[in-house]
């Protein structure tokens, strides 16, 4: 099966899993209740064909063969419906402050079904999977915003559009730290206080587009609509938001 282009991706950063780690499955449920309906009970084969899970809990909690993390699961065959999530460990090599994360990415279509739903989706990961922090972002979009993040040494080209560069995550020092912005944010109760949001003063115009969640964390929108890059409001709203936040991406110690 073939990834459409115009996908909305989602991706959570979150404490590596332990032992008997039941935060697969609860990722999983929390986009089910998210949207009406969703059922991930299928998988994909290694050639690219969907097949259904019948015992899709039992399956999802069995993990990965080659490491932490969980299984891809989706929706089922209609490729132009399709909805995916899968998780995994980044290593404590690459992870912030030396310490391996667990790591979910979701991709879906940005039709307005998904894209009203997308902070309770977001929302319902990154509490699943007890998330520092994550963002859904268009695919266009974070293509851009992943060239932020800069290894100098392999590539001198400054990042695109003016954008500040990022540091890698290795080098930031707290896994409470955003590696970087996207459309619509998740911070936790401890990534907000870390990058220190909210400002009563200061954030007027994200809280306007910010809600709490259930645990105390945040969900902030920067644009209403889905981030473009080739729209000069949405750029110049990223760009506002970096300098508002300077600890995301590494750019000063916090």
């Amino acid at each position: 099966m073939t990834k459409q282009r115009n996908d909305l991706v989602m991706m959570t950063y979150a404490p590596a899993l332990v032992g008997n780690d039941s935060r697969p499955l609860a990722v999983v449920h929390g986009m089910e209740r998210a949207i009406p309906g969703l059922r991930l009970d299928w998988a994909i084969s290694v050639e690219g064909n969907p097949y259904p899970l019948p015992q899709r809990d039992a399956w999802v909690l069995g993990g990965r063969p080659d490491g932490p993390g969980f299984p891809l699961v989706c929706n089922g065959p209609n490729e132009s419906e399709l909805v995916t999530v899968y998780g995994l460990e980044i290593s404590a090599d690459s992870g912030p402050g030396g310490q391996p994360l667990f790591d979910v990415h979701a991709e879906m279509p940005m039709n307005a079904g998904n894209l009203a739903a997308a902070g309770n989706l977001l929302e319902g990961i990154a509490e699943g999977a007890r998330a520092f922090w994550g963002h859904a972002t268009p695919f266009p979009a974070g293509v851009e915003i992943a060239r932020q993040t800069k290894n100098w040494a392999a590539n001198p080209k400054p990042p695109p559009r003016g954008l500040p560069a990022l540091k890698l995550a290795r080098e930031i020092p707290s896994p409470e730290c955003p590696h970087r912005l996207g459309w619509l944010n998740y911070w936790s109760a401890a990534t907000a206080r870390r990058i220190g949001f909210p400002d009563p003063v200061r954030d007027t115009e994200l809280l306007s587009r910010a809600r709490r969640t259930t645990t105390g964390g945040w969900i902030v929108r920067l644009t209403e609509e889905p981030l473009d890059l080739d729209i000069p409001t949405h750029l110049e709203t990223l760009l506002r938001a970096y300098e508002r936040f300077p600890a995301i991406g590494g750019r000063v110690p916090t």
